[in-house]
């Protein structure tokens, strides 16, 4: 599946700036403090121009060991994956916003021909009215965002949504389940939240999610075209966030802490009934040094989820828990060459989800011959798959069989 991107020309061309000043070594998504600060006051730094930006990604890969029936493949042929149509930019003087369409060539597999067929829909969405208030004595900014992503709207890259992020299309996110707060509502939910950044030191949120639909449908629209959005959210579910910011010199740091309340629906065409019911509670932190020719981020971020299904009458024990860790760290020179290693390591109590534990390390080594084009390679490494690190499938199959060579073209206008 592909992944996202907040890079957009369109940014670059109403600021004025290279893509370095916003992006970190000018790699997306990891944003610098001037991209943080551009984020949290609504994408509005600069002059009005076309709102309009386009990006398109070929990928390749081959799986260690394929194994077709357990959905493994392994051609190496370069092909088209995704194309994403964004309208970004500033709109007024405090409201701005950050709108993506993408369509997926793999869209969905034909069982009885074998054959994707592709579609498009909605991405991420993030619109905004903000502010800011400056004297001698204090900055801060404030505002509201109207999202269909939680932690879309963070502007540190150690947030779920956007990582520790790898490439466009990685495999190396950890596969299988994953914690709500980090899988699972993205682009079927809408959330309206306020938020406060004080003195470039202390950030504050809260926002409350509901089903994406009505006159929200507009931001999941086309994501699960046969029965509406997939999940259903019962009431208005809470997401907080608290993060403490420092930068001395080059270097800059932050240290916070999230949670979240979900109450969903377990059938996506009947939104009545009981609710299976997801805490989930984040800790991350982030660190940048830059300064040129040298840039360098680490990231981590540790998702504790705790599960009451209640309405899974099937549940042997409807209490569950899922931990999900995953930490990057990277290394950029001349904005143009660069190196990340990945970990990742998701697994949950045996009480109902006995195969979702998985656990590997991704390296990866990108150049980027232009400021808006990308090409990389990376290699997953599993150590377990399944909750195992030999038979995996019951049929003989180890962990590292499916270690996955992953080659990509990412191309922005």
């Amino acid at each position: 599946m592909p992944g996202t991107a907040s890079a957009v020309p369109a940014f670059a061309r109403q600021t004025g700036q290279n893509c370095v000043a916003c992006h970190a070594g000018g790699q997306f998504p990891d944003l610098t403090p001037y991209g943080r600060i551009f984020k949290l006051t609504g994408y509005t730094i600069g002059e009005r121009t076309l709102p309009l930006s386009m990006m398109g990604v070929l990928t390749a890969n081959k799986v260690k060991v394929n194994d077709s029936t357990q959905g493994h493949t392994q051609d190496g042929n370069l092909t088209f994956n995704t194309a994403s149509v964004f309208i970004a930019g500033k709109v007024t003087d405090n409201i701005g916003g950050f709108a993506q369409i993408t369509y997926n060539n793999y869209d969905t597999l034909n069982p009885a021909t074998s054959r994707w067929t592709g579609h498009s829909g909605a991405d991420n969405m993030d619109f905004r009215y903000a502010d800011r208030y400056i004297d001698d004595k204090q900055d801060m900014i404030f505002g509201l965002s109207l999202n269909n992503n939680p932690t879309v709207q963070d502007v540190w890259m150690s947030a779920p949504a956007w990582g520790p992020a790898t490439a466009p299309g990685s495999t190396g996110a950890g596969g299988g389940a994953l914690p709500k707060l980090a899988d699972g509502l993205g682009q079927q939910v809408a959330g309206l939240g306020a938020y406060v950044y004080w003195n470039q030191t202390v950030y504050a949120e809260l926002t409350g999610y509901k089903t994406g639909d009505g006159i929200f449908s507009f931001m999941t629209q086309g994501v699960n075209r046969d029965h509406g959005p997939q999940t259903y959210l019962k009431g208005t579910n809470p997401y907080w966030r608290l993060a403490l910011t420092h930068a001395w010199g080059p270097h800059n740091g932050m240290l916070g802490v999230s949670g979240m309340n979900v109450k969903i629906y377990p059938d996506s065409t009947d939104p009545t009934g009981p609710t299976d019911r997801y805490r989930d509670l984040s800790f991350d932190a982030q660190y940048q040094y830059l300064l040129d020719p040298h840039t360098v981020t680490a990231q981590a971020s540790y998702i504790h989820e705790k599960q009451n299904l209640v309405a899974n009458f099937a549940a042997v024990n409807p209490s569950d828990t899922m931990d999900a860790l995953r930490a990057k760290m990277s290394y950029v020179y001349q904005a143009k060459y660069g190196a990340t290693l990945s970990y990742f390591d998701v697994h949950g109590s045996t009480n109902n989800n006995p195969n979702t534990d998985t656990r590997g390390w991704t390296p990866e080594i990108f150049w980027m011959p232009l400021q808006y084009v990308r090409v990389g390679l990376q290699y997953t490494l599993f150590d377990k798959v399944n909750g195992l690190s030999s038979n995996t499938d019951g049929a003989g199959r180890s962990a590292k069989d499916d270690n996955t060579l992953f080659f990509y073209v990412w191309g922005a206008y």
